[in-house]
């Protein structure tokens, strides 16, 4: 049996299950590097900017100095400084998340199951666009979240202009637990202003013990003024801790730090520390802090579900001894193992070798073998309990989001959503024996990555695949040659456009065949009406009276759902749009599930020809670093991109640009803007809504599509 093996069962209430989230190249991998050391997981410090990082295990990983998929791994540490809690070894189950936006299903899906976070902030950059979406993404799953402002040693960082940020872009109440000494080539430690103890850390590359010395005289004035602040805001989430403070009463250090972890566990306050994590600065504190403000699956007590076939909400407990249930977030394929599921056992506990009911599919599924992972290594268990993160063997069934639970005691939790591809490519196979392994590669990736999707285009045969950037698809195409060894021509990005409705309309629909025996009869009468961008497709049943009978509405739906995916102007789906099914008539003999499933499609033909068509396109929401001299040629480019420039935002010598631009205008603007910018811009693209196209530019696709459908 192994080290963590013997170590792996501590008290639940022990257990930290957490999350480092960030914005791209803010400096998460680097930080979990260095968590990974100082918890004694790792005996030599894996550098990102060399390849050699643990949890960018991935070769695309290490040649590109960026994390694409989340990685599991599990560690312990013992407090290091004084805490309330007991000095005692905590287990750290820590998932690292990727920091770009084409990976955000792998964010979403980690956050569905943490019980708290990390965010780390660039102290030279602020909260970037990215760092708002992961916050948004932690905000809707409520993951409680303490952050750490890391590259305090960096040309331009600015602590106090970040907690700022935070206090303003997040819209949280910060609570700022130390004081940096210094910054930039200056910066030195910090001071925790509850204890009012500095700790320093010699500037040398090998990984260093903190320095406790007394607070520098020059900086005594400060902490107080500092310090008075912080028991303030966690004096104001207490109602004893607040009688004291207005009577100018000593509050002990143990009541405050007791009272911050309550209030962060709330979202009432989000603690702030600092450091360098490149130069192994500020870590004992941050991860103290993991143990002392971030809830334990006891401080959580239950999860709600519902009862599979009804509206009944359950709870479990998140206890051993409770009936099992957990959530599938992730699945893997392995080149040893085959299929893992990655899973967080909410309650109960799971054996290897048994039997269990997912109950999002109503199949029962064998365990084969449990796996503790670390990073793409494995160790094997027998068992796992409540609070625990594992790899599943074996599931054949079970996709991301599905819950596995007791047969008994069956539940459904809630599942995790994604966002919609925004770009898709063509991609054909080289050769004959090509073309059945690039079917079953990007069977294996679809069912990994929820972002990433396979249609096939009727009309010219081409096999078009989704996901959620240029970078994405490039990933995807890359591992697919790598890992399954398919060749494949690979067409330019193309742009997910959507069709929609500006108008209401009506449109009748009938479908009447006469060629001797049975014939078919459909008819309906449908009322179409646009809706709000982002709200779907909706059907409405209005039909009184048995117009309609009740067996052919569904096949009517199915019919308008069908046309709608077809699309209408050029060949996109139709999208946002309310369809309500009225009126119609049916044929004692001739009708059919067939027939009404034609007069639907016919239908919406007709009603759509009146409901003035539009194209949208995606638009993104672009952010640009630069330095203030190139400003100008920045503006006017992004001008003739036909985006909108939203501001502008001075940071040292850097200004930052927002803008919304639509994504076909955007292709290829990383290269543009570097070879403008001499290589010292940098971007980001998020996703941001649809937007209607103008028409000009519609009319000239509409023509492209005619042109390509009849070659």
């Amino acid at each position: 049996m192994s080290d963590i093996s013997k170590q792996r069962q501590v008290p639940l209430e022990r257990i930290r299950n957490i999350g480092i989230i960030a914005h791209i190249d803010a400096g998460k991998t680097t930080t979990t590097e260095r968590i990974l050391f100082y918890t004694g997981r790792n005996y030599k410090i894996g550098e990102v900017h060399e390849g050699a990082a643990t949890m960018d295990w991935m070769a695309q990983e290490q040649e590109r100095g960026i994390t694409i998929v989340s990685a599991a791994t599990t560690c312990f540490w013992e407090p290091y400084f004084e805490t309330t809690l007991p000095k005692e070894r905590y287990r750290f189950n820590i998932i690292d998340t990727p920091g770009h936006v084409d990976f955000t299903a792998e964010v979403e899906r980690s956050l569905r199951v943490l019980d708290g976070g990390i965010t780390v902030l660039d102290a030279s950059e602020g909260v970037q666009s990215q760092s708002e979406t992961v916050w948004r993404q932690a905000d809707k799953y409520n993951v409680p979240r303490i952050c750490f402002v890391n590259k305090m040693d960096k040309l331009g960082a600015d602590f106090n202009a970040t907690v700022e940020d935070i206090r303003v872009k997040f819209g949280v109440k910060p609570a700022v637990m130390v004081l940096p000494m210094g910054a930039e080539n200056f910066f030195d430690g910090v001071i925790d202003l509850l204890s009012r103890k500095a700790y320093f850390w010699e500037d040398h590359e090998a990984a260093t013990e903190p320095e406790i010395k007394d607070i520098p005289e020059e900086y005594k004035a400060k902490v107080e003024e500092e310090r008075l602040k912080l028991v303030e805001s966690i004096a104001e989430t207490d109602d004893a801790l607040m009688e004291k403070f207005f009577a100018e009463e000593e509050i002990s250090i143990n009541e405050l730090r007791a009272a911050l972890r309550k209030a962060v566990i709330g979202y009432k306050l989000v603690p702030i520390f600092a450091g360098s994590s490149l130069k192994n600065t500020g870590i004992q504190p941050l991860l103290d802090a993991v143990v002392e403000y971030l809830p334990s699956p006891t401080d959580i007590d239950h999860i709600e579900g519902h009862v599979p076939g009804k509206e009944e909400m359950v709870q479990r407990r998140l206890v051993p001894d409770e009936k099992f249930c957990g959530l599938a977030f992730k699945i893997q394929t392995d080149p040893h193992v085959g299929k893992l599921t990655y899973f967080r056992v909410y309650s109960g506990t799971i054996k290897a070798g048994s039997y269990v009911y997912n109950s999002s599919k109503d199949v029962k599924e064998r365990v084969g073998r449990l796996l503790l992972m670390h990073a793409n290594d494995r160790e094997e268990v027998a068992e796992a309990s409540a609070g625990e993160i594992i790899a599943v063997v074996g599931l054949r069934d079970t996709k991301t989001g599905d819950t596995l639970s007791d047969e008994t005691a069956p539940v459904i939790l809630e599942g995790i959503t994604f966002a919609d591809p925004v770009i898709s490519l063509a991609i054909e196979p080289k050769t004959k024996s090509d073309q059945e392994k690039m079917g079953m590669a990007l069977a294996k990736l679809s069912e990994e990555d929820p972002t990433f999707n396979i249609k096939v285009d009727h009309e010219t045969g081409q096999t078009i695949i989704g996901g959620m950037g240029e970078l994405h698809l490039e990933i995807i195409v890359d591992r697919m040659k790598r890992e399954f060894k398919v060749d494949a021509d690979v067409g330019k990005p193309q742009v997910a456009y959507r069709e929609a409705i500006t108008l209401a309309a009506e449109g009748e629909g009938k479908y009447i065949k006469q060629s001797g025996g049975r014939g078919q009869y459909g008819h309906v009468l449908l009322k179409i009406e646009p809706k709000d961008r982002g709200t779907g497709y909706e059907f409405v049943n209005a039909i009184t009276g048995g117009t309609v009978p009740r067996e052919y509405i569904e096949p009517v739906n199915k019919g308008v759902k069908e046309s709608l995916d077809r699309g209408f102007l050029a060949g996109y789906p139709m999208v946002d749009i309310k369809v309500t099914l009225y009126d119609g008539s049916y044929h004692d003999v001739d009708s059919s599930e067939l027939s009404f499933k034609m007069a639907g499609s016919l239908g919406m033909r007709d009603a759509v020809a009146k409901a003035g068509m539009v194209l949208i396109e995606p638009v993104m929401k672009v952010e640009v670093s630069t330095p203030e001299e190139f400003m100008g040629d920045i503006i006017g480019d992004l001008g003739s991109r036909r985006a909108q420039i939203q501001g502008t935002n001075q940071r040292g010598t850097v200004v930052i640009i927002t803008a919304l631009a639509p994504l076909s205008e955007m292709q290829g603007y990383v290269t543009n803007l570097r070879g403008m910018t001499q290589g010292r811009a940098s971007s980001v693209m998020l996703p941001s809504h649809y937007e209607e196209v103008p028409k000009n530019i519609t009319e000239k696709i509409v023509e492209d599509r005619k042109g390509v459908k009849r070659r």
